[in-house]
Formats: structure tokens, C-alpha cells, sequence
């Protein structure tokens, strides 16, 4: 794989409390969006987050990650549903990213619960996220749906 590198940029007004920004993805997938500290700490009320782009990332990582194991293992998935948690609390004394939890509940023929929760825990620990987020403890409970 070669090198990636993708590019957003944030245009912040006014102080952190009562100031606001628009998050820009340069792909153009992300357009606009409004973030501030009360969404943050709050209600989002339309607004987005650090942490909620956070969970968006791990949760597509994540579901990108188990599709290819699966299907590296002959079990293509015909779905899956992927939802990631992220946590910020107080770490002495400072806001701190603590937890990820992932849940994935999936549609895959050819494999049983045992497999597909082991897939699902690699995939958790592999994902390129999930690497990058290795200071913070991060969960994966996963589901295998009934099969017709």
C-alpha cells in the first residue's frame, strides 16, 4: 500500500465556550460542519464533535476492516451494521478520550457465533484506527444474525 494522506481543515470563531467552526473535508464528504464545545459537552442540537467524527472513523475503519477478514477467510458478509461509542471524560483533571466501544451485528453465511467474534475482535484490535487509538480501551461486542 502507498502512502495516504487526507486533509481537513476547521475555521474556528470566538472563544472556546461561545465560539463555533465549520469542519471542511477536502474530498468534499464533509462539508460544513458546524461544530462547537457545547455539542461537545452537550446537546449537539445539529452540531458535531471531535469525538463524534472520532466514532464515525472507528465505526467505517472497523466495518472495513471485518468485511476484508471475512472474505480473507471465504465468509464474505452480505451485512453488516457497525456502531462506534466514543467516551470523554475526566482524566485527572483533563477532558480525556477513554473509550471506544464498537458493536457490529452482521449478516455472513458459512460461519458460526464463536467465528464471527473472533473475526470481529481482530478486526477491532487491526483496524488502522483502532491503532491509533491504542491509549484508550477499546471494546468490540458483536452479534451474528440468524440466517435463512
Amino acid at each position: 500500500m502507498t502512502s495516504v494522506q487526507r486533509h481537513a481543515t476547521t475555521l474556528w470563531d470566538g472563544d472556546l465556550t461561545h465560539g463555533a467552526g465549520r469542519v471542511n473535508g477536502a474530498s468534499g464528504a464533509l462539508a460544513e460542519l458546524p461544530v462547537t464545545y457545547k455539542s461537545r459537552i452537550g446537546r449537539p442540537d445539529g452540531r458535531t464533535s471531535p469525538e463524534e467524527l472520532i466514532a464515525a472513523a472507528h465505526s467505517s475503519c472497523f466495518s472495513m476492516a471485518l468485511a476484508n477478514l471475512l472474505s480473507q477467510e471465504g465468509h464474505p458478509p452480505q451485512h453488516l451494521e457497525v456502531s462506534a461509542t466514543i467516551t470523554l471524560d475526566d482524566s485527572s483533571g483533563a477532558p480525556t478520550i477513554t473509550s471506544s466501544a464498537l458493536e457490529v451485528s452482521g449478516r455472513v453465511q458459512g460461519i458460526d457465533t464463536a467465528a464471527f467474534r473472533d473475526a470481529a475482535k481482530r478486526a477491532g484490535a487491526g483496524c488502522p484506527v483502532s491503532r491509533a487509538l491504542a491509549a484508550v480501551d477499546i471494546t468490540v461486542d458483536a452479534t451474528l444474525s440468524q440466517q435463512d
